[in-house]
This record gives C-alpha cells, sequence and structure tokens, in this order.
C-alpha cells in the first residue's frame, strides 16, 4: 500500500511538475516577443488597427457575427494540455500546421487558446492563403475572432512578385490589409520602397507609405513624407512634400503622381522641375523623362539662372534632350543680366538650339507675332524678330521701331548687334527713319536708305546715315534755345554725339542747305515726306506690353526688295 502510495504520489508530482514546466515554456517564449512601443505619428497595435478600422467598424462587426469559424489543429508532433491548471490552453509542438477558414497556419510550436480562439505561434512562423499570399515571421499572435494576425521579427509578405519586409506586421484578413510601424521595404520589379510606417492590401495591390518614404529605382530616386504606390500600375502618388532626383534634373512637387514605368509625371500645386540652372514653374507641370520633354500650364515661370533670363506665360514646353523651348498665352521673355530687366511680349516665344554639345553650339530665340519689347531706357514693337547666339545679333521683322527716350528709329527691318550682353551696333535697313522730339511741334528728322548706330559702352556715339540723305535738324545755343530749322540733302552722313548730344556733322557731298529762323519756317517744310511719330504705338511699361496697337492705315512701310548698300568702314568712329 505505502508502495502504491509513493508511486501515486510521484506520479501526481510528476504531472503538476510538466504541467508547470509547459506552462512556463509558454511565458519565456511570450517574454521573447518584442514589444511594441508607439513613436511619432505611430500608434499602438490596438490603436492602429482601430485607426485602419475607425469608420467601418460597425460593417466589421457584422462580418464578425458571420466568422466565428474556430481555429482548427491540422497536425502536431506532440500536443499536450492541463485540464486543471489552463484548461482552454493546447500545447502544440513540432511540425505544427493550423488552418482558419481559407488561411494555413505553420511554425515550430504554437500554443491554441479555446476561449478567445486565439494563437501564439514560434519559430519558423509561415502563413499561406491560396497560392498568392505568404506571410514569414518569427512570432505570430492570431486572433481568430477579429481575424487580426500581428507578427513580429524578420516578417516577410509575399504577394506575387511584391515582397514587404519589417520587423512589426499587423494583417487584418478581414479587410485583407497589411501594416506596419516599425519601418518597413516593399519590393517590386521596378522599385523599392521604404518608410518610418505604411501598410498594403494584396486585394487592391495598392500601398501607402508615411514618413521618411524612399523610392528607390535604377532612373532616379523619389523622396516623400507622403506616397501611396500601387504595385499593379507602378504608379506612385504623391500626397506631400516630394522630391524626385536623377543625374541630370530635380522635380519637387507636393501633389501629383508618377508613372514609374513610363517615367511619366503628372504634377500639381506650382511644382518645379530643375535642370542645368534652369527651373521650370506652374500651376501644374507634366514631365516625360524617357521622351525627355516638359509641359507646365498656368503662371509658367522658366527661370535661367545662368544665363540671367527668364520665360513667363500661361504654357510652356521644354525639350530637354534638344535644349528648346517655347511659351504662349501672355508669353514673356525678361532679360535681367543687365541689372534694368528687359521684358518682350509675342503670341508666341521660341528658343532653338542649334548643333547641341558641339563647339558649333548656338541658340534662337524667335518672337511672333505682335511683338512689344520695354525697358526702362528702350521701348520696341515689330510682328516678329530673331535673336542668334551665333552672330550675337537681333533682328526685328515687319514695321519695326525702336525708341530710346525721345528718339524714335524705324525701317523695314532692324539689326541690332550685341556684345557681352550690351549692343555694339544697330543697322536699319530701307526706308530709315530716325526722329528725336524737341518738343511737341519741332523734331530732328533724319531719313535715308539705311542708318548704322555705333555703341560704347551702351551709348551711342556715332550715326551713318547711307543713301538719299534727308535731314531736318534744329540747331541750338548753350543753353538749348532752338535759333531756327535746317533742311540739307546728301548722300552720306556722319554724325557724332558726346553725352547724348550731337557733337559734329558730317556730309559727303558737303551740304549747306537752307536754315530757317523760327519765326519764318514754313509749315510745309518742318516734316521729311516719310515723317511719323509712332508714340501712340510705345510701350509706356512692362504691363503695357500686353496690349497691341498698330500703326494706323497709311502708316504702315510698304516692302522693297533693294539690298543694303555695303557698310562704310568702321574706321570713320575711330577717327573721331
Amino acid at each position: 500500500m505505502m508502495i502504491m502510495d509513493k508511486k501515486y504520489h510521484f506520479h501526481i508530482r510528476h504531472r503538476f511538475l510538466l504541467a508547470g514546466f509547459l506552462c512556463l515554456f509558454g511565458v519565456c517564449l511570450i517574454a521573447q516577443v518584442k514589444p511594441v512601443h508607439k513613436k511619432t505619428k505611430v500608434v499602438s497595435e490596438v490603436g492602429k488597427a482601430e485607426t485602419n478600422r475607425g469608420a467601418v467598424g460597425a460593417k466589421k462587426d457584422k462580418k464578425l457575427e458571420k466568422n466565428k469559424t474556430r481555429v482548427d489543429l491540422l497536425h502536431a508532433d506532440e500536443a499536450q494540455a492541463d485540464k486543471m491548471l489552463r484548461p482552454d490552453v493546447q500545447v502544440l509542438i513540432g511540425s505544427v500546421k493550423l488552418r482558419h477558414d481559407s488561411m494555413y497556419m505553420y511554425c515550430d510550436s504554437a500554443l491554441i487558446y479555446e476561449k478567445t480562439n486565439s494563437v501564439e505561434a514560434f519559430n519558423n512562423v509561415r502563413m499561406e492563403q491560396g497560392d498568392t499570399l505568404f506571410i514569414y515571421g518569427d512570432y505570430l499572435f492570431y486572433d481568430g475572432v477579429a481575424q487580426l494576425a500581428m507578427l513580429r521579427n524578420n516578417v516577410k509578405m509575399i504577394n506575387r512578385k511584391t515582397t514587404l519586409t519589417t520587423d512589426s506586421l499587423n494583417y487584418d484578413r478581414l479587410y485583407n490589409l497589411g501594416y506596419y510601424f516599425e519601418g518597413g521595404t516593399l519590393t517590386d520589379e521596378e522599385n523599392v520602397l521604404t518608410s518610418d510606417w505604411g501598410e498594403y492590401s494584396p486585394a487592391t495591390k495598392l500601398a501607402v507609405f508615411n514618413h521618411e518614404v524612399k523610392l528607390a529605382n535604377p532612373r532616379f530616386t523619389l523622396t516623400s513624407d507622403t506616397l501611396k504606390y500601387s504595385t499593379e500600375s507602378k504608379i506612385a502618388r504623391i500626397l506631400g512634400p516630394s522630391n524626385i532626383i536623377n543625374e541630370k534634373n530635380h522635380i519637387y512637387s507636393e501633389r501629383g503622381i508618377y508613372n514609374t514605368l513610363k517615367d511619366q509625371a503628372e504634377l500639381l500645386d506650382r511644382s518645379v522641375l530643375t535642370n542645368e540652372g534652369k527651373k521650370l514653374v506652374g500651376d501644374s507641370l507634366f514631365y516625360d523623362r524617357k521622351a525627355g520633354y516638359g509641359e507646365a500650364f498656368d503662371n509658367v515661370v522658366m527661370n535661367d539662372t545662368i544665363n540671367k533670363n527668364m520665360l513667363t506665360g500661361d504654357y510652356c514646353f521644354y525639350d530637354e534632350l534638344k535644349s528648346n523651348a517655347w511659351a504662349t498665352k501672355k508669353a514673356v521673355a525678361i532679360d535681367y543680366s543687365q541689372g534694368d530687366s528687359l521684358f518682350m511680349h509675342a503670341d508666341t516665344l521660341r528658343m532653338n538650339t542649334y548643333y547641341l554639345n558641339t563647339d558649333s553650339m548656338y541658340r534662337e530665340l524667335r518672337a511672333y507675332h505682335k511683338t512689344r519689347i520695354y525697358r526702362s531706357d528702350v521701348q520696341g514693337v515689330c510682328d516678329s524678330l530673331v535673336f542668334s547666339s551665333k552672330d550675337s545679333c537681333l533682328t526685328m521683322y515687319h514695321d519695326p521701331i525702336l525708341w530710346n527716350e525721345k528718339q524714335q528709329l524705324l525701317g523695314e527691318e532692324i539689326k541690332v548687334y550685341m556684345n557681352d550682353s550690351t549692343i555694339d551696333w544697330a543697322h536699319i535697313v530701307n526706308q530709315a527713319l530716325t526722329v528725336e522730339m524737341k518738343d511737341s511741334l519741332h523734331y530732328n528728322q533724319v531719313s535715308g536708305k539705311e542708318i548704322k548706330a555705333y555703341f560704347q559702352k551702351g551709348e551711342m556715339r556715332k550715326i551713318d546715315v547711307i543713301g538719299n540723305v534727308l535731314v531736318i535738324f534744329y540747331p541750338q545755343e548753350e543753353d538749348s534755345t532752338m535759333i531756327g530749322m535746317n533742311t540739307s540733302e546728301t548722300s552720306l552722313l556722319n554724325l557724332y554725339l558726346k553725352e547724348r548730344k550731337m557733337d559734329k556733322m558730317v556730309m559727303s557731298p558737303k551740304s549747306n542747305g537752307t536754315l530757317y529762323p523760327m519765326d519764318q519756317i514754313p509749315v510745309d517744310k518742318m516734316k521729311l515726306p516719310t515723317f511719323v511719330w509712332f508714340d501712340y504705338i510705345r510701350p509706356r511699361n512692362k504691363q503695357d506690353i500686353f496690349e497691341w496697337r498698330g500703326k494706323k492705315t497709311g502708316e504702315t512701310l510698304r516692302k522693297t526688295s533693294r539690298k543694303p548698300v555695303t557698310s562704310p568702314k568702321r574706321e570713320l568712329f575711330k577717327s573721331n
């Protein structure tokens, strides 16, 4: 009897010792699970789940009522339970296989909690749903009622060709949504995306990334604060301040989409495209990286900080491969290289580059039609113009007119040659006329077939009037009092200026002309046959360049076919 009692007590002690060891084993495994800490912008696991389910909580409760199926044990090498100490817990050891509805779970060991219909799984954890979704980790807590899986340490979610890796992942089976909150990486065939926290839906193939977001692509890198991405279409939707950078350009945007397959961007909210010193800004932008062009719409500004010029308008197109650009709809070209900015408006402004990336490269700026120019010291109008960096020449076509203070220049065509962004000399071709306003009744006037004006340090110093020269001139006393009106006629007139005033006049052949006293000037002699004063056309300020005012009927020039006269030698200027 004593022997039987001893055996009985030994058996009882052994049973309680085994149960205690198994419970301790379960506690130790739970203690090994990495705890979840809150971070800025990061909520607790339960809070995060509630945030994602918030607005649809009632619908989920109904789903839960319909999905109260039990987590089933399909296989384990060893199963143990203690109905006295932990009656609702099963301890499973070795090659554990479980199933809940269509989800299969595998691990090395597990604890099943029957009352709560939940599972803790340890080591080599794997979840499989169909042949498209696989989740791996070191630890899993699965709530069968809420259908929420919480995986920790070395977690990997694989959905076809998309892989999400993290150390902390919650997967909501009801909404087919996985979310992480301690850093994660999503990889597909095109891109690698990382962020502090985010979510991914295998059903919709949509991922949302938040805080310290980075999309790495072989051709560019996108960094952002908030980004939505489709692993199916490879389209990234920008939802916060973002930068897209490659070796050639930089895009900044706070709202828009970027198709990473086609390398196309559609950007809103004053996004910025920067390329080799050129910055393109607009209310909205379209950019095709593969084709190498960008379009900007509404309130467009393209600023070239290297050459110190700017292009504005309501539409702008830029071809970065050919280095060409054009703008329409209130298009304005602004040159601010000289301190005092020059503003030029036309229906269309175009910049073309020729022989790109060669020693012969040059650019042309074309303006057409209804071109108007304003700077404080010079104004101009014409139908169209071309500026070429090849010869630094600006050519104005079709009834061009230039004004400088009280002086007006016009002809069939005007060419202005530049030297380091300042005027070197100007050439007025055919039907040339220069007029200087003395007062509302009296004008100095010179007409000829051609006029050539030469400058030094931006100031006009010499004027050559060539062919059929007619002159009306008002000589002055030292106190600027006009003493009369002189009329002359010659073949070549050389005018020399000093401090913007007439210094010397040379006529070839010499002409005495006629001098009329101020009180004896015939009215019909006061104006040359070609005299016109176009002050009503002249731009008054930089806003006035948008108001086109053409010449009145009968005041336009009739085009001639005569070629320019051979230029006098430039040494005439040096002889002064």
